[in-house]
């Protein structure tokens, strides 16, 4: 037997009902909601019981289409690093920090920072550039 060989049961496929095409009640039976032009209940209509789209609260508020992710580095995580290299996205994602170098890096300042490094990030926030230059080493912005 071949691909093209394949047929269905027969009786499994039966044609397509053509409604509205003759006299009387045109394939759509007598009477009733279904047998008149529209007669069909909307996609959440659940028989007169409010539907789960109205239960549910509003969302609220609103998406902020301009808004940049910054994926969050705490300060500890680059104790890693050697004393005195230069730290950037590249390094970061060689040590497994971030997944990309093309995602948005900021440092936080969580954590105690030994060694003095020169640290290249998208931003900074006030603490952590404060223990990386105490430390000895540079904040730098991307």
């Amino acid at each position: 037997m071949k691909a093209h060989e394949l047929r269905p049961t027969a009786g499994a496929r039966r044609p397509r009902k053509r409604v509205g095409r003759g006299d009387k009640s045109a394939g759509r039976g007598t009477k009733g909601q279904g047998s008149r032009s529209g007669g069909t209940k909307g996609p959440y209509f659940e028989g007169g019981q409010l539907p789960l789209v109205r239960r549910l609260p509003y969302r609220r508020g609103f998406t902020n289409i301009h808004r940049i992710e910054y994926k969050a580095v705490n300060v500890e995580r680059l104790n890693r690093f050697r004393k005195g290299s230069t730290v950037g996205l590249e390094a970061l994602v060689r040590a497994g920090i971030i997944k990309s170098e093309r995602e948005r890096v900021k440092i936080l300042g969580s954590g105690e920072l030994k060694k003095a490094l020169t640290v290249k990030a998208h931003k900074f926030s006030a603490s952590a550039r404060a223990k990386i230059e105490a430390a000895g080493g540079s904040a730098v912005e991307i």
